[in-house]
């Protein structure tokens, strides 16, 4: 296990971030594209798991795109035997425990992945829960995963109080600023990957490059 948490801290080398308000639910990560060859659009670590979940995965990728799977069958499954959308932490749940599932035979090998789950909750509103590869699952108020993630997380400790009360493009900024603060850098909009859920609808989407760059303009003012 020791393995597998070091492989998804630092397989990708990068560094993501999730805030939770009253309102939504933000992820942020870096957008690395290893060869100028490839498509930009086809690297991704943010992924949707229905219309109103979506996840950030760190880790080795192709263990990342296998759990993504999965996390998109048992919700398939679910809406198919209750009729109804998996709630969040319904998912966060049966992801953690195949995991867990993983770490009980040498045949298995565990996920070098750590998820954090983003949806709406018909109760609960907005719900982030961080889900890693030993099967531990738990709700948070904002999360970090990644090779920074310490880092991050003593960034987000400091402002958990005020984060109940931001709007969404409050919560964006906030996100990008963590990340930009811990990786001690300034980014473009094709830099960074940003998805939220909530807001001014319920359904997970990604932001485009010139949504993302309004943010970036917004916060490149507040510094000055």
């Amino acid at each position: 296990m020791e393995y597998a948490f070091k492989a998804a801290s630092s397989a990708s080398g990068l560094t993501g971030v999730s805030v939770r308000t009253n309102e939504c639910c933000v992820v942020v990560t870096q957008k690395k594209v290893p060869d100028r060859l490839m498509e930009p659009s086809s690297i991704s670590h943010i992924f949707t798991i229905t219309s109103r979940i979506g996840c950030l995965v760190m880790g080795m990728i192709a263990d990342c795109k296998a759990q993504v799977q999965r996390a998109r069958y048992e919700a398939a499954e679910f809406q198919m035997n209750y009729g109804y959308p998996v709630p969040v932490h319904v998912l966060a749940r049966r992801i953690a425990d195949i995991a867990q599932v993983n770490t009980q035979s040498a045949s298995m090998r565990p996920l070098a992945t750590v998820l954090l789950l983003i949806g709406v909750d018909d109760v609960k509103g907005p719900q982030l829960f961080k889900v890693d590869c030993a099967g531990h699952y738990l709700p948070f108020r904002a999360a970090a995963s990644g090779s920074k993630e310490q880092e991050a997380v003593n960034f987000l400790e400091k402002r958990v109080d005020e984060l109940e009360s931001y709007g969404p493009d409050k919560a964006v900024q906030m996100a990008i600023s963590c990340l930009g603060h811990v990786l001690g850098s300034d980014f473009r909009a094709n830099e960074i990957e940003v998805a939220m859920v909530g807001g001014s609808t319920e359904k997970f989407r990604c932001l485009k490059e010139d949504d993302i760059d309004k943010h970036l303009n917004v916060l490149a003012d507040s510094d000055v």
